[in-house]
């Protein structure tokens, strides 16, 4: 049987895993009601977070499909997946055009020579223009340096949710048969000869509780085997021997066990308990180890530590700083886009690629029962040739036209310029670069300028020179100074002060940050002060308590709102903020 081998690209929601979800419903493996984005967190946010693979059967050939992640948070995992595969398809939103996601995994594609198949998806949608889509796509191949081959990409139309693909608009199309029949014919099956010695390479991991580390591999060349004995070769040459215990391959998205596997195929192994992306499976000694897959570095450090506020200890199950260090070291199993320096003390600095990677990671932790806090993320600044660097993003902001004074004004305070601006109707898009520490906080600001109607996106473009100093933070923090329960009394006095992040009959602590101060300095308060009832009736004995609905705290706003000198408390069922010296002698102490 012939195998084919692709992945589906785009920028975050414009319809791969819906795409996905169809081509599986259509080729008899997959069910309604399943879909790729299996996880509960990717059910609940409605993205992708880690890459998966699904395998359709059509015409005798056997597809090997793998999801990748759209958001620029986790392209680590979008470029070791380009690796193992032959060509991509690249979904656009026939609306909204190319996007910063777009751009990113389609340079990496382009650079490994990869010819994609342009989907333009979603062209049922009322605004959708798919002639100028494709146009902005073609642009964008010749901006990247694509070869005249690449550039001459085949396009089909779709619209996944309803499972429909058509190869020129006025076709008649009930189903996804003519995108199956455009990768049959533009996808090159996969080689390999099964004669010569095994040679495999990791490009994603796996863990299972009875199993160990899984890695999912791609066979470049001979045939895998369970129980057969092999050398795994790092690519500098440093080898070591292995077994393989088990062999999986996939059908839809299910993993079925077999004895072996053949060149071109795309497989699970077991029972080598040490593998990492990138290293070569091989059954000869002397076979030269295939070539290193880079992963891009991180660009945000933060400290975890040992919850130790006043309220520690009462929701989690895990709450020492060596079961933190463990689910730490779990974690580096699987997630390759993370480093972790592990201290001898009660903290681990964590190195991560965004602030959606990190809250991904403290979301899941918390979710299954651990007690902690981190402090504020701070970017990674490196040294090149005596030169201080930093990572830059770009910054694309889709919003209506009467907020484009506020945003410009609010990113050129945070080192951002201004690139171009393209005007359609009612709505602008700007494009920007700048700093990554300009855009750490911005984005409930942005939600707040642009009254929750604009889009942002961004894309990490690399470390450059330090950008100097930039204005950020204007707010500052109302904190408690008792502790015991917070009164509706109290906190209708303190709203009119700033936003706050409780409610009524929230239980405080001296130091908890309860909110912040619009103008700026930070402010000792009492959440806790009840009225004072007397038998003497007053005009003001019968007002009437409106209390402002609380700005609740979740993950990615703590660590977006959060100063240098606070910690986020995160336990399995709150996310506090507080200072990390609680009483203001000890802050005192600590500024002198």
């Amino acid at each position: 049987m012939e195998i084919r081998n692709i992945a589906i690209i785009a920028h975050v929601d414009h319809g791969k895993t819906t795409l996905t979800d169809a081509l599986l419903r259509q080729t008899g493996v997959g069910e309604e009601g399943v879909s790729m984005d299996s996880n509960t967190l990717e059910l609940e946010r409605g993205i992708t977070i880690y890459s998966k693979n699904a395998a359709i059967f059509y015409k005798d050939t056997k597809i090997n499909i793998v999801d990748t992640p759209g958001h620029a948070d986790f392209g680590s995992e979008v470029e070791r997946v380009l690796r193992a595969i032959d060509s991509v398809l690249l979904v656009v939103d026939a609306q909204e055009g190319p996007m910063p996601q777009t751009r990113f995994v389609l340079k990496k594609s382009l650079e490994l020579g990869l010819k994609p198949i342009v989907v333009i998806n979603k062209i049922d949608k009322n605004a959708a223009d798919p002639a100028k889509c494709e146009e902005e796509v073609l642009e964008l191949f010749l901006e990247l340096g694509a070869s005249d081959e690449q550039a001459n990409f085949p396009v089909v139309y779709a619209v996944g949710r309803e499972g429909v693909a058509k190869r020129r608009l006025t076709d008649e199309s009930k189903d996804l048969t003519p995108l199956l029949d455009v990768v049959l014919e533009h996808v090159r099956p996969a080689s390999g000869n099964d004669e010569v010695p095994l040679r495999a390479q990791p490009f994603n991991l796996g863990y299972d509780n009875f199993l160990g580390r899984l890695a999912v591999a791609r066979i470049y060349e001979g045939v895998l085997r369970t129980n057969e004995s092999v050398v795994v070769k790092k690519p500098s040459g440093e080898a070591r021997a292995g077994k393989i215990t088990k062999i999986f391959t996939f059908k839809g998205l299910q993993k079925i066990e077999s004895a072996s596997a053949h060149a071109g195929d795309i497989a699970l192994i077991a029972g080598l308990p040490d593998i990492d992306i990138g290293e070569t499976i091989t059954t000869s000694p002397d076979a030269s180890p295939l070539p290193a897959i880079a992963v891009d570095e991180p660009t945000i450090a933060l400290n975890f530590l040992v919850n130790n506020s006043p309220l520690a200890g009462r929701e989690g199950k895990f709450v020492t700083s060596r079961q933190i260090r463990e689910r730490l070291e779990r974690e580096l199993e699987v997630n390759v886009g993370l480093r972790v320096e592990f201290s001898s003390g009660e903290s681990s600095r964590v190195f991560g690629r965004g602030e959606l990677h990190i809250s991904i990671l403290l979301e899941n932790m918390r979710r299954e029962g651990y007690e902690l806090q981190v402090s504020q993320p701070q970017v990674i600044i490196r040294e090149e040739h005596r030169v201080k660097q930093e990572p830059f993003e770009e910054v694309i902001v889709d919003a209506p036209k009467e907020y484009q004074g506020t945003i410009i004004e609010r990113l050129s305070k945070r080192g951002f310029i201004l690139q171009n601006m393209h005007v359609h109707l009612e709505t602008v898009r700007m494009f920007f670069e700048g700093p990554t520490r300009g855009l750490l906080g911005y984005r409930s600001q942005f939600v707040i300028d642009t009254k929750g109607e604009g889009i942002m996106s961004s894309r990490v473009l690399g470390f450059r020179s330090f950008a100097g100093d930039i204005e950020k933070r204007q707010t500052g923090s109302m904190i408690s100074m008792t502790s015991g329960k917070a009164l509706g009394y109290a906190l209708w006095k303190l709203q009119e002060r700033g936003v706050l992040y409780i409610g009524p009959v929230t239980d405080v602590y001296e130091g908890m940050v309860i909110g912040n101060t619009s103008k700026g300095e930070e402010m000792m308060v009492n959440p806790t002060k009840g009225k004072q009832l007397t038998n003497v009736r007053a005009a003001a004995s019968d007002e009437a308590i409106d209390l402002v609905p609380a700005y609740e705290l979740t993950i990615e706003r703590g660590l977006e709102v959060m100063a240098e000198n606070e910690y986020l408390e995160i336990t399995p069922q709150s996310v506090r903020l507080r200072k990390q010296f609680l009483t203001e002698n000890e802050r005192k102490r600590a500024k002198r």
